[in-house]
């Protein structure tokens, strides 16, 4: 994969995708993955953004974003850049909410392309995490476990 930055984060190594100006992809890469100095002014203000997040999970995201996805792929991360932080939804509501089922809906979470910035983390089981990446533990959850504490969720 071509990466324009890889960033160093208090769980892992992020892999940034983008163009010169759009942010099309972010990827959780092994801890042990050396970092990547952005490759152009736009990967840097991406990896600026992120750092800023990781140090006030209030900061709010301005980046022009291009997910590829299918057109209810985009309806649910639509959707989930909605969630406040602070907040969650579960899979059911976010689906209720856009007339879905929370099956279709956890499928676009862990299809999500740019994940953190759109907070798919956000969005949890009924009795509890719901899945990751579409993973059930492990690795994965461990992320989403930090993601939602720094919000202040757990």
């Amino acid at each position: 994969m071509d990466y324009q930055a890889k960033l160093k984060t208090p769980f892992g190594v992020l892999g940034i995708q983008c163009t010169d100006d759009t942010l099309t992809g972010i990827e959780f890469l092994a801890p042990d993955t050396p970092p990547l100095s952005p490759r152009n002014a736009f990967a840097q203000t991406v990896c600026g953004q992120l750092t800023a997040y990781f140090a006030d999970p209030d900061f709010h995201f301005d980046l022009p974003l291009r997910p590829n996805g299918t057109a209810h792929q985009t309806k649910v991360w639509r959707a989930m850049c909605a969630i406040p932080r602070g907040q969650t939804r579960q899979y059911g509501e976010l689906a209720a909410q856009i007339g879905s089922s929370a099956r279709a809906v956890g499928q676009a979470c862990g299809n999500n392309p740019i994940p953190v910035v759109i907070p798919c983390h956000r969005v949890v089981g009924k009795s509890g995490m719901g899945g990751f990446m579409h993973h059930s533990g492990g690795y994965a959850l461990d992320i989403k476990r930090w993601l939602l504490a720094h919000e202040g969720v757990i």
